[in-house]
């Protein structure tokens, strides 16, 4: 055994020493804009609000820990009904800009979000997409592998003879993106469970459901697989040219990240408790 020992120690001894540090340069690249404008109407609320917050924030380098933020922009908002502006600013310096007043988007309207920044102009359009109320959610008493996961099962109604998609926020940046094409006009219920890594129980949790476009559903999906789940949110890091649907109408070539959409959008709070 003292053999075994020593020659162990020896070992490390000769690894440690031969250990080489490579430094590895990664290219710095040109900060690109990251516009994140998922606007939120909290349709199943009396009086109905909305979340309608602009982020800005700028791509930054591979080994960088911090996204920096954008506060020197401008952003409004035209209703392009009415052809009414609507103006949005950035009151705290982080980068999120919020409307001066208060602001609901209406059904049936297209909405289009100019950003001016650095001398360039970038634009996009959304209409809102209609959503669902949740029918029932609750803590179920199934598990998975590890047979430690907490189960939450929820329930909706799928509007039928429509093309539904949807977005389901989970807290603790986790994300969930369904489509209806299987049980269109049904009643649906799904589990998801929580890992002890993804949520530490007992935990209150605030769940969103979203209504969401074809073209918003298909980016979110390839935005979740390269960002991760925990990566502080899908909007924090992008890992590559993932292209949204804003313009850079100034310079085609500095194009933007990010995306401008509208949903309807339920909430539900609930507590979740450590099954024995």
């Amino acid at each position: 055994m003292k053999k075994t020992y020593s020659l162990s120690i020896l070992l490390c001894f000769f690894l440690l020493n031969c250990e080489k540090v490579v430094d590895v340069e990664v290219p710095s690249i040109s900060p690109k804009l990251i516009i994140d404008a998922s606007f939120e109407v909290l349709f199943d609320e009396t009086p109905v609000t909305a979340n309608t917050t602009v982020k800005l924030r700028l791509t930054a380098d591979y080994f960088e820990e911090t996204i920096p933020s954008v506060t020197n922009a401008t952003v409004f908002l035209t209703d392009l009904s009415n052809n009414t502006i609507i103006n949005f600013s950035d009151t705290n310096g982080d980068g999120n800009y919020k409307p001066a007043n208060t602001f609901i988007p209406k059904d049936n309207a297209s909405y289009e979000l100019t950003v001016i920044y650095d001398n360039e102009t970038y634009k996009g359009t959304a209409t809102k997409i209609k959503s669902t109320p949740f029918s029932k959610v609750e803590q179920g008493d199934k598990t998975l592998f590890s047979g430690n996961e907490t189960e939450l099962k929820i329930a909706f109604k799928d509007e039928a003879n429509v093309e539904n998609y949807y977005l389901f926020n989970l807290s603790n940046n986790l994300f969930l993106s369904i489509e209806d094409r299987f049980f269109d006009g049904s009643d649906y219920n799904f589990s998801y469970f929580y890992s002890e890594d993804d949520l530490e129980v007992p935990a209150t949790v605030n769940i969103k459901m979203s209504g969401i476009s074809k073209e918003y559903f298909t980016y979110f999906r390839v935005l979740v697989d390269q960002s991760g789940q925990n990566a502080g949110g899908p909007f924090e890091t992008v890992p590559s040219s993932l292209l949204g649907n804003m313009t850079n109408i100034t310079n085609q070539d500095n194009f933007p990240l990010g995306y401008f959409h509208i949903s309807e959008t339920d909430t539900f709070t609930i507590s979740l408790v450590k099954k024995e």
